[in-house]
């Protein structure tokens, strides 16, 4: 079994976790990040609404981070590579917390001692049941509207989802086309009032189980009924189930909100010191790229020190009694796939 030890160890190698492990080392800290190499959007084409980069695909926004740590001898990344267990060290040792990592490399696993941990680990997205859903998904369906709503603006669009939140992300799809169509998939979460609402501004509501999609070499141009309807589109967004990748931290007692995202304060403080959250990981949940880089350099200000008494953790009182500025936001108000749409709080 091998052992390490270092400052701070960084789960996940997203725009978060990356971000993190280059403004700490920048801070002369010795950086450990582990990454599975399996990152949400891997079948996305294009990302966008990042400054500088917009445009380029995740996979090469990645290594262009990479090669940008490789100049910090303290950064190490080890690949292919994911965390069992994590938890509170003893408390007369000088680190805060031991990890057990497991590598798709060898069957020996490595215990790692950090004096911090910054989890940024991301979501699991489950799709809804689609039989071809995946052949679009990431070229003309996505999940997340301010990233890649304006390549389909104006054009005749679909939402596809079984989830209550439906009717607000359809409202918020229509800033960017005055033809759009919600596909509940059979599933009974828009009710006739809210049908009602959206019919008052031209969103049609349909009802009906999908039996397919329709399309040729990513571009999708239909969407087909189990009553043989088909309804031509040409592009769309899908409403996934996301879950916390969270399951290593069974060990620990840290607070969450109702759809498990860690909760954090302003500087990604956790309710258990030394215990930082950032990207998709923490509340409110799905975010755009630069809102993730972002949130993992803002842990620099408060991030590892020497010494256990360097860390505070966030305080929260009872759930019911939660300052608002710690409440999660309504999805209503978050864009598909998370974070803030332009103009809006």
């Amino acid at each position: 079994m091998t052992e390490t030890s270092v400052d701070a160890l960084i789960i996940g190698g997203g725009p978060a976790g990356l971000s993190a492990a280059l403004n700490l080392a920048r801070a002369r800290t010795s950086v450990l990040v582990a990454d599975t190499g399996r990152p949400r959007n891997a079948a996305t084409l294009r990302s966008h609404g990042f400054l500088t980069r917009d445009g380029i695909s995740p996979i090469e926004l990645r290594k262009l981070a990479r090669a940008e740590l490789d100049v910090y001898p303290a950064v190490r990344v080890l690949d292919r590579t994911s965390v069992t267990t994590l938890t509170e060290a003893d408390a007369g040792d000088d680190a805060r917390f031991t990890a057990t990592l497991q590598s798709g490399r060898s069957r020996e696993p490595r215990v790692v001692s950090a004096r911090s941990v910054l989890i940024a680990t991301g979501l699991r997205e489950t799709l809804p049941a689609v039989p071809s859903l995946r052949s679009f998904y990431g070229m003309t369906l996505f999940s997340c509207a301010a990233c890649d709503a304006w390549e389909l603006r104006d054009r005749p669009l679909a939402l596809i989802g079984e989830t209550p939140d439906l009717p607000a992300r359809a409202r918020l799809l229509a800033r960017w086309t005055d033809d759009l169509a919600v596909f509940t998939n059979g599933a009974g979460v828009v009710d006739t009032v809210e049908e009602a609402e959206l019919a008052a501004s031209g969103i049609v509501v349909e009802r009906r189980p999908i039996a397919d999609l329709e399309g040729d070499r990513g571009q999708v141009s239909g969407i087909l009924l189990t009553d043989g309807t088909r309804i031509p589109i040409a592009g769309g967004f899908v409403r996934p189930r996301w879950e916390p990748a969270l399951d290593f931290l069974a060990g620990l007692d840290v607070r969450r909100d109702s759809d498990g995202h860690l909760l954090v304060d302003r500087s990604g403080r956790t309710t258990i010191a030394g215990l930082y959250g950032a990207g998709d990981a923490a509340a409110p949940g799905p975010q755009q790229l630069i809102v993730a880089a972002g949130q993992g350099a803002r842990g620099r200000r408060d991030g590892p020190r020497h010494g256990r008494c360097a860390h505070h953790p966030l305080t929260l009182p009872s759930p019911t009694l939660l300052p608002p500025r710690y409440f999660v936001r309504d999805r209503s108000a978050t864009m598909l796939g998370g974070g803030s749409l332009p103009g809006s709080a």
